[in-house]
């Protein structure tokens, strides 16, 4: 069984058009080897067959497997430290001047793949907030493709190896065991994080701006009047002053975009 060029064209064309990824010639292989179980599982004969189930199928059921098997979820805890240290030690510290009247902070993970990056911005969150007299709303929306990591990230379980590189204090305070090694996030975290399966490409449905949006390494898959639009989409969703987080391989052109470098991948609505 051969994927085609015309093939791989249409598959490709698909998700760039449904979901904004660009898939280049070089990923051939790679959609080759990711998609030849479900052919055989199926019983189709071809790449086109399956094309054809594809886009016929009304289930979604087609479609929520295929984006599986295609997107790339990885990252792990701590990833690029330095972001979660600035969120911390500059960020916060100005959504406290800037929201303390309401003491309601809108947060959102886009691209969250299985849950470390919320998880670990809600354990700052709760070193700083608490144990304060007044209640602050720090939930945070996290928003994946994926419905395979999204059930990954709702459970909270980690391996050993998934939490190692965590502070000590939070491994005590904010995980329980689980069994063969394995810690699941407490509760008084998970249930501080609102996960939804959500499409990038979409229109975005909040009701109100956001004070800080993580985006990190998800926009290098997509290609440049993709990435353009999503970044002016971000910044109509961002609150003045608000805060934009790419991942460090990315970056926004400053004759296109608005945003003002502040830090490494980290960018402000001025």
């Amino acid at each position: 069984m051969n994927l085609t060029d015309t093939e791989f064209n249409k598959i490709s064309g698909y998700i760039r058009d449904n979901f904004g990824i660009s898939l280049g010639p070089e990923k051939k292989s790679l959609i080759y080897s990711r998609l030849r179980a479900t052919l055989i599982e199926k019983g189709f004969g071809s790449f086109s067959e399956y094309f054809d189930y594809l886009i016929k199928d009304r289930s979604g059921e087609a479609v929520v497997r295929f984006i599986d098997k295609v997107t790339t979820n990885h990252t792990f805890f701590m990833r690029e430290t330095n972001h979660f240290d600035f969120f911390r030690d500059r960020v916060l510290p100005e959504l406290e001047e800037t929201c303390g009247a309401k003491r309601d902070i809108r947060l959102w993970c886009a691209g969250c793949s299985s849950g470390e990056e919320p998880y670990t911005l809600q354990m700052i969150m709760h070193d700083r907030f608490a144990e304060r007299p007044e209640k602050w709303n720090t939930k945070i929306l996290a928003t994946d493709i994926s419905t395979q990591a999204l059930e990954k990230a709702v459970k909270g379980i980690y391996i050993a190896d998934n939490v190692k590189a965590l502070p000590e204090k939070w491994k005590k305070a904010y995980f329980e065991p689980y069994g063969n090694g394995s810690s699941i996030v407490c509760a008084s975290i998970r249930n501080d994080i609102l996960f939804r399966k959500f499409n990038l490409m979409d229109m975005f449905p909040f009701k109100a701006p956001m004070n800080v949006i993580f985006c990190r390494n998800v926009m290098i898959y997509f290609d440049n009047p993709t990435k353009e639009e999503l970044i002016r989409k971000f910044w109509d969703w961002l609150v003045p002053g608000g805060y934009l987080f790419v991942g460090h391989s990315e970056s926004l052109s400053q004759t296109k975009s608005e945003f003002a470098y502040i830090a490494p991948a980290v960018y402000k609505r001025t």
